[in-house]
């Protein structure tokens, strides 16, 4: 875990809102359509469906995307021509530890 990672990821409030949709998938997305494709939001959640919800460029949330995994944020799962990404709780709970104990 790097915590300084982690700090910039959380220093954006579209990444923290996108956080926060992953936390509970079902209550910000539309579960039927994966549900019809045999995947749950146990998967993640499509980048084109948090690319929606937002309303910005999906450029940019790949980029927001790429920076929470590379922080260690998320995690993601290629099927297919779609990227779905989900929380990294292990990560999400050493870095709570972390601020917790340290801070």
């Amino acid at each position: 875990m790097e915590p300084l990672l982690i700090y910039k990821a959380l220093s954006n409030e579209t990444r923290q809102q996108i956080l926060m949709w992953l936390k509970n998938p079902e209550i910000y997305f539309d579960e039927e359509p994966y549900l019809q494709q045999g995947i749950s939001f146990q998967v993640g959640v499509c980048v084109g469906e948090i690319q929606l919800k937002t309303g910005m460029a999906q450029s940019v949330i790949s980029s927001y995307l790429l920076t929470m995994k590379k922080a260690g944020l998320l995690e993601s799962k290629r099927i297919g021509k779609w990227t779905y990404y989900r929380r990294n709780e292990k990560t999400i709970k050493e870095f709570a530890d972390y601020v917790q104990t340290k801070l």
